[in-house]
Order: C-alpha cells, then sequence, then structure tokens
C-alpha cells in the first residue's frame, strides 16, 4: 500500500514539475499529500476521501 502511495506522490507532484529549492519541493509535496488525504476520492474506499474514510472509522 506505501509503495502505491509513493508511485502516486512522483506521478502526480513530483515528476510533474521543477522544484527551485528544497522548501519549494517540501511545500508542494506537503500540499498535494493535503490533496490527496483531504480531497481526492479513492476507488478502494468507495470514492470517499481517507480522510472521510478514517471519519467513518472512528
Amino acid at each position: 500500500m506505501v509503495e502505491r502511495v509513493i508511485r502516486t506522490l512522483k506521478e502526480q507532484c513530483i515528476h510533474r514539475q521543477r522544484f527551485d529549492s528544497i522548501q519549494h519541493a517540501t511545500r508542494a509535496i506537503g500540499d498535494w499529500i493535503s490533496f490527496y488525504n483531504n480531497r481526492r476520492p479513492h476507488q478502494a474506499l468507495d470514492m470517499k476521501t481517507p480522510a472521510e474514510a478514517f471519519a467513518l472509522a472512528a
């Protein structure tokens, strides 16, 4: 599962842009992780976001 997240991060964030600095990369990756967890629906979670699925499980 972790390998899949890393692959998606590379495909959808890292490989699509050129970073000017480590700060730029850190900010862009952090923004992508927030999007991935809070706004991007996941097929494996019945089209819920991880935040929604976690809230239902709690």
